[in-house]
């Protein structure tokens, strides 16, 4: 019994200690180079959140082949073509159609609202409307696009820098999470018998209902906490309509 309270005061402490915002920081820059990739049985499914990660640093890319292609002097159809081919986008069946409509002349704007995903696609949102007020009012191309690229890029590093502070937030939901557990370890170590009380009779009950009420309220509310700061207008790419309302001028 000693073994098994120090095995959960140990638990405790390691979830506690949670690496803290610096470190989250330093393992975004170096993980990708550390990791080794992992035989797995079945094909994992991407998260909402990776995959919308991952259109949104595609976009980043695509605005960047577009600004380096129209530099070298390419029409404004052919540089989204040839960026679209070269980009690493989750899912390129998904740009596809925008390739062969720049190719054919057609409306690259729509094209680009259509491909956009529900999450992740801010970029291509905002691409489109530098192409429509490109297209309606004769904007330089290129300059809108690289403002555009600009301030995903901005974007991206706030929200990587705003989920690193919340590792610390994050760590305290699954400490809260796992204190009725460890509770229980630690009492049954010095030889109590937490669980005889607890269902032993309606005192034990109620105190069992209340601390597990409260414990859910604390995990709840923590999350909520988190979720609200990452979805805070602070963490959206700004002006996203901008071009768009500039371009519909009479």
């Amino acid at each position: 019994m000693v073994a098994v309270a120090a095995l959960a005061a140990a638990l405790s402490v390691w979830v506690w200690a949670a690496p803290g915002a610096a470190a989250v920081r330093l393992a975004e820059l170096i993980g990708t180079r550390s990791r080794r990739p992992r035989p797995r049985l079945l094909p994992e499914r991407p998260r909402p959140a990776a995959k919308a990660a991952a259109w949104r640093a595609a976009s980043i890319e695509l605005c960047q082949i577009i600004v380096a292609e129209l530099a070298a002097g390419k029409t404004p159809g052919d540089a989204l073509a040839r960026a679209v081919l070269s980009v690493s986008a989750p899912d390129p069946a998904v740009l596809a159609p925008v390739a062969a409509i720049a190719r054919d002349g057609g409306d690259v704007s729509a094209a680009l609202l259509r491909a956009a995903p529900a999450l992740g696609g801010e970029g291509l949102v905002r691409l489109a409307a530098c192409w429509r007020v490109s297209v309606t009012v004769g904007g330089g191309l290129a300059a809108l696009v690289e403002r555009v690229g600009g301030s995903l890029r901005e974007a991206e590093a706030h929200r990587q820098d705003l989920a690193a502070q919340l590792a610390g937030p994050r760590a305290t939901a699954r400490m809260l999470a796992g204190l009725p557990v460890l509770g229980l370890l630690m009492g049954a170590g010095l030889g109590m018998n937490p669980l005889s009380f607890l269902l032993g009779g309606p005192a034990g009950f109620a105190c069992l209902v209340v601390g597990l009420s409260l414990n859910a309220t604390g995990v709840w509310w923590t999350n909520r906490l988190v979720a609200r700061a990452e979805g805070s207008p602070v963490t959206q790419e700004p002006a996203t309509q901008g071009p768009t309302t500039r371009g519909q001028g009479p």
